[in-house]
């Protein structure tokens, strides 16, 4: 069996957004209860982490350190058409994730316990970020 849906996530700015509610939702309407689920984001300045859910300091530390190897306005950069924050998000994402693949056990997602999924949007104003689940199994 295969499920597919694509949904969108408005961010407010440079943050992580919690997905996990979302991927849930989607894996309760495939009605597979063994398989995988894939999601997918559309972007190259937004990406995909797994990372804990329990301590959101985990994350403010995770910016910390994407902000020393990816700066915004850094004046090496040459591909800066949109603002400071362009360049940058692009770096963010490759050191990042385009896509997760989670694993589907008696309907619902096999996260870890301290696992959450989030969005990393890179960009420091708000957008509307197009999202791709997959869902395959029985």
């Amino acid at each position: 069996m295969i499920y597919q849906q694509q949904f969108s996530y408005s961010t407010q700015g440079r943050g992580t957004y919690n997905l996990c509610s979302q991927l849930e939702k989607h894996i309760r309407d495939s009605r597979i209860t063994t398989g995988i689920c894939t999601v997918f984001i559309h972007h190259t300045s937004a990406s995909l982490i797994i990372t804990e859910n329990a301590d959101a300091t985990v994350r403010t530390d995770l910016e910390t350190i994407m902000q020393r190897l990816a700066p915004d306005g850094d004046p090496a950069y040459r591909h800066d058409y949109e603002g400071d924050d362009d360049m940058s998000a692009h770096i963010r994402c490759v050191l990042t994730n385009d896509s997760l693949t989670i694993p589907v056990t008696k309907g619902q997602s096999a996260l870890g316990t301290w696992q959450g999924v989030y969005l990393y949007e890179h960009r420091t104003s708000h957008f509307n970020r197009k999202l791709t689940v997959t869902i395959i199994g029985e």
